[in-house]
Order: C-alpha cells, then structure tokens, then sequence
C-alpha cells in the first residue's frame, strides 16, 4: 500500500503573514465597532498552516468586526521576542503561541493575562492537563495548550527485515540491541551507517530512556526546583544511551533534532532558508525517532498533480513504531507542542478572548487534528484520523512528558545547556560526574524569574 503525501514545498512559508478578514458587517458576527481595531497574533514556525490562520482571521472578523493579524516568528528566535515585545504595550502580540516549555518562565514573569475564568469555557479537564500546569501559577491560569504533538519512530521496514531484526520489538531493551545488531549488520553496505539515528546534541529525543527508567531532569522538592540527573534512575538512562551513541548511531556528536527523517530516505536535499541545496543525502539509517508530522516528509521521492516534488509514503519500505518501554507501556517521550495566551499588555483583552473563543470551539480543534496536530482538547482527538500516523500520535502521547515547569526552563533552554550536557555523553569517562556538573548548571536557573 502506498498512501499519497503533500508536496514539499508547501512546508515553505513566509515569516509574516498578514490575514485580513471579510467584511466587518458579516451577518450573525457580533460584531459592534470594531472595525477600526487589529488584533495581533503570533504564531511560531509553520506549524499552524495557511488553511487555519485563514480560517482565524475570517471568523473573527465575522464574530467581532475587528480584523486578525497573524505574523510567524521563528523558534529560533521567539524567547528573544517574547522577552523584549511582550512587555511593550505599543508593540506587545495580543495573543501569541509559546512553545510548552518555555510557557513556565513568562507565565511566572507575569507576562500573560490571567485567564483562569474562561478555563471551562474553553476546555476545563479536557485540556491536556500536562500543557495546562506548565501555564498557570498558583493555581491561576495564564496560558492554555495550543496544540501537541509527540515522537515516535520510523523505520526502514525493508533494511530491519534484512537485518532479521523485528520490527515491533515488546521493549526498550529489545529496541536497543535490534539497533545495535542493525548497525554491526549494515546490510545494504552503507558508510557511516546508523541503525539508531541520534544525534549527539539531540537530548528532546534522548530524554526518554531517562524518563522510561524512572528517572528526571529535575524535581521539586521542599519548595524548589533541584536538578536530578544523577539519581541511580537517570544514570541507568545515560548508560542506556551512551551504548547507544557508541554502538548505534553515527550521527554527528553536534547534530540537533532537525530534520534527521531525511536520513531514511533513499535520497534527499538539505536547503537553506532561501530554499538552496547546501548538501545532498542518501540513505544513512535503519531507524530515526522524530515528532508525528515527519511522516509528510518520509516516502519514495516523487512529482505530485502540481508538478513539486512530494514524498509517498511507502508501506514496503517504511514502517512506524511507537517507542516501547520495559513496563508494558509506551516509553514517555517528550510531548512537543505549544501553550497560548493574551499578553498581560494587550489593549484589546475582550477581543483577545473572542479570539481565544475561537481557537477552542470545535470547528478549530477538529481543524487542528484534520492537518495532523495533536487538538487542545480531548474531546476532538478522533479529528486526527485512524491510520498509522495518528494511532502511532495517540499511543505515544498517552504516556508523553514535558521538561519541568520551573520558572528558569526557557533560560536553560536559551543557554543550550542540555545540548551541551549530551553532546558529552558519547565520550564521558565518568556519567555521574557529567550529571552532577550539569546538575550545578540546572541548579543555577531552574527557580530563577
């Protein structure tokens, strides 16, 4: 079976666009005089599509008379932003997407609006409740989950079968010792072969052998955040993935968690950001483990109706598993995805809300799982279909973690500690004095405001 995917470049968009709506004087909007307002509202990356932000813009000016605009930052640089254009009233989004981890440091800086009355109305406890602690404080909500996403893996189907490797291995030690016996394998004869592609620095990937044999980067303890990578539990995760880093993966020990997908496929291009080839691929690794939506870019290379290139997924060649744990149940990965919120500066909060409205009712959310991102609430999460990709989502995110909701998380974040913590785990004498020196870095930042 092969099933057809959306072209490439359609992942290609512009870092701002500005949507205006249809008429202020819509029928059934509610739409007062607003029409001389703008309400702004940043999203991150290209994660919310065109189709969407579309739909936003239109709606809310058919509901308030005011118009939406809708600029995209870039991730790399949206704590920066955020830090600097959230507390200027003149300049200030009016909403904007967080990521999940970095709602923690703004939401205790006091940067968002409290919003804890409209937590029923838009959800209640069928928010993800993991997403809803990471944005309140105190019990007051300031940001709400957005939209989630989780990690799986994808195989090569056909170089495990060569292998004689399972491709549904029941536990993460049997995961582990296919991958390694895939690499020692490398049945088609590649160079610098990976049965495991891991990058040195990719740690949102790697965390989940911490976690899956109990262990955590932090916990709070006694009123404050404290640093745990040297718990007998996290160093049995380090061993784990050290074995893995010197038997499995040869990915480069400075690689992040970007775009390692294209290493499954039989080939592909690295581009850069004006959509320039920079360096040609082949076919590098038996298994790779990336958020859900890689799937789009995984598949035979191949010309769709418009004449772009486009990835087919191929059920011969290609397979998904979600990552097993050793206790019957997924192991917990890193749940990726984004909070949203209405800055505390906003001049606009009752439109902020009518937005906020919007992005909750049921035609968003099923929108949102319709293009493959995992809704805010519970209720819609059948939007994301039934093939592989979304049971594989479901099944992952059943069991997912987020980074801890310490106040100082975006600054660890902005300073590449953890990068920097597993780019050294490959090549460590000693694990536990590694944890405990990064621990001393965490410990710094952890409940700074």
């Amino acid at each position: 079976m092969k099933r057809k995917l959306v072209g490439l470049a359609a992942a290609a968009m512009a870092s701002t666009l500005v949507l205006a709506g249809c008429s202020p004087a819509a029928s059934g909007g509610d739409s007062g005089n607003n029409s001389d307002k703008t309400l702004t509202m940043w999203v991150i990356g290209g994660d919310t599509p065109p189709e969407l932000r579309e739909y936003l813009a239109t709606e809310f000016t058919e509901k308030t008379g005011a118009t939406l605009k809708i600029q995209e930052q870039g991730w790399g640089d949206i704590i920066t932003n955020l830090t600097t254009k959230l507390p200027d009233e003149k300049n200030t989004p009016d909403v904007t997407e967080i990521g999940n981890t970095q709602s923690p440091a703004f939401t205790n800086a006091g940067a968002f609006l409290d919003i804890s009355d409209m937590y029923d109305e838009l959800g209640g406890d069928k928010l993800l409740p993991s997403f809803v602690e990471v944005g309140a404080v105190e019990g007051k909500n300031y940001t709400l989950p957005y939209y989630f996403g989780s990690r799986y893996t994808f195989l090569r189907k056909d170089v495990w079968d060569a292998a004689g490797q399972n491709t549904s291995p029941a536990s993460l030690d049997e995961f582990n010792e296919s991958v390694k016996a895939i690499t020692k394998a490398n049945p088609k004869g590649i160079d610098n072969f990976s049965g495991f592609f891991l990058g040195g620095q990719d740690w949102r990937d790697g965390i989940s052998w911490i976690f899956a044999n109990g262990g955590e980067i932090a916990e709070f303890k006694d009123g404050k955040w404290v640093a745990t990578l040297d718990s007998p539990e996290s160093l049995k995760g380090l061993e784990q993935l050290q074995d893995l880093y010197k038997n499995a993966s040869n990915a480069p020990n400075d690689m992040k968690d970007a775009n390692q997908y294209q290493y499954l496929n039989d080939s592909d291009e690295v581009k850069d950001e004006d959509g320039n080839v920079t360096e040609d691929l082949s076919l590098a690794a038996a298994t790779i483990m990336a958020p859900g939506w890689a799937h789009w870019s995984i598949g035979d290379l191949v010309t769709n109706d418009k004449g772009e290139p486009a990835r087919e997924w191929n059920d011969d060649t290609f397979a998904t598993l979600v990552l097993p744990g050793n206790d019957g149940k997924p192991a917990p990965v890193f749940a990726g995805g984004s909070n949203i919120g209405i800055s505390a500066k906003t001049q606009n909060p009752e439109l902020a809300k009518d937005l906020m409205r919007i992005i909750y009712s049921e035609e968003y959310q099923t929108m949102l799982g319709e293009k493959g991102l995992g809704p805010a609430n519970s209720d819609y999460a059948d939007s994301l279909g039934s093939d592989q990709f979304a049971k594989a989502l479901i099944e992952s995110a059943s069991n997912s973690k987020l980074t801890p909701a310490a106040p100082g998380w975006a600054a660890i974040e902005s300073k590449n500690i953890m990068e920097e913590f597993f780019s050294k785990i490959r090549d460590a004498k000693d694990l536990k004095q590694l944890a405990q020196d990064t621990n001393a870095q965490l410990d710094a930042l952890l409940n700074q405001k």
